[in-house]
């Protein structure tokens, strides 16, 4: 550029330029979920075969825990299956009554 270049008549104005930002709804993250218990309680009526085959059939626990839930649940009246989301936690409850097995849920 030379000394005899003309002055920009319009120069940038100083400062950020505001621009307006399209927030976009997202879904919570699982992991910021208040976390709930998933509880199976002992009872008088399924057999301990009953109880583990629904352990296995309706959540992703294998064989050697489902034992080991069972019989904690038979030796001390209940056993703590899982901690998740209160969705999920509500799920696992609807899919244990629905095999005839007591399970409670609360928050964790």
């Amino acid at each position: 550029m030379s000394d005899n270049a003309p002055a920009n008549p319009n120069p940038p104005a100083a400062g950020p330029t505001a621009t307006a930002t399209r927030l976009i709804p997202q879904k919570p993250k699982l992991d910021h979920l208040p976390p709930f218990k998933v509880l199976l309680h002992n009872d008088d009526v399924n057999t301990p075969e009953h109880v583990i085959d629904t352990i296995i059939e309706v959540t992703t626990i294998q064989k050697q825990r489902a034992v080991e839930l069972m019989l904690e649940a038979h030796r001390t009246g209940v056993a703590l299956v899982m901690v998740t989301h209160k969705e999920a936690a509500e799920h696992f409850h609807d899919q244990f009554k629905s095999k005839s097995l007591t399970v409670t849920i609360e928050p964790a």
